[in-house]
């Protein structure tokens, strides 16, 4: 009985260093590309209520609760991504605004960037508002900057100073000395 033999070829000299090579710099690439991948992607969080909220770069710091206003740039757009309203720097009390950009303002810090995908249940629901360029029982994105916020009494506390400012400079007067502690 004979067997068939078939040769095996030796292998080149440096052929499983090019080899080893080559798996390690896959091994290497592919590593960087899902850390790259993994890092680029924002967090999202969905509520309870079905808010969802997406960081887009993160803030420090408190945040926001009823009875605080803010002062945020925001961007709102429609299910077919148009815009119906934006603005810079604007004062917007926390519990002042519909229910699912409220409950956004109360996972913000202050710096940070977040999209606020609200549904229509936690925004104007089947009545938007009169003259509104949204419709019923439509599904709303916004895009928040978070750049300051301050309670209500620290809002009144520095109204009440400018109306003091502007009283005695209609008057002619100088404002009070500070008061030294004796």
């Amino acid at each position: 009985m004979t067997v068939t033999r078939v040769p095996i070829q030796p292998v080149k000299k440096g052929s499983m260093l090019k080899l080893w090579m080559g798996i390690l710099l896959a091994v290497l690439l592919a590593a960087g590309l899902a850390w790259v991948g993994v890092k680029a992607l924002p967090s999202v969080e969905t509520t309870q209520s079905g808010l969802q909220i997406t960081t887009l770069t993160p803030g420090e710091g408190a945040s926001p609760v009823d009875g605080d206003v803010t002062l945020v740039n925001y961007e709102g757009r429609l299910p077919d991504n148009s815009v119906f309203d934006a603005a810079e720097q604007q004062a917007m009390p926390v519990s002042g605004v519909v229910p699912g950009f409220s409950e956004g303002l109360k996972k913000m810090q202050k710096g940070g960037k977040y999209r606020l995908k609200i549904p229509s249940a936690l925004g104007y629901g089947s009545t938007p508002p009169p003259g509104s360029p949204i419709p019923a029982d439509t599904d709303l994105t916004f895009d928040v900057e978070l750049l300051d916020f301050k309670s209500e009494a620290e809002i009144q506390a520095m109204q009440q100073q400018m109306q003091q400012l502007q009283q005695m400079q209609q008057g002619g007067g100088q404002p009070p000395a500070p008061s030294q502690g004796n």
